[in-house]
């Protein structure tokens, strides 16, 4: 892999990484909270 390969993925990672927070943070519910929580522990999406 190379060099820009290895900034795209780490930016798309990133990326990622902001939309779950965001999700959790506007969850709905605690229960839709927790939800998304294990989802993304689950994915390794979460840090």
């Amino acid at each position: 892999m190379n060099i820009t390969a290895k900034i795209r993925a780490r930016r798309a990672e990133a990326r990622t990484r902001r939309a779950v927070n965001r999700a959790i943070d506007h969850a709905a519910t605690p229960a839709m909270r927790h939800e998304l929580i294990m989802i993304a522990q689950q994915q390794g999406n979460l840090r």
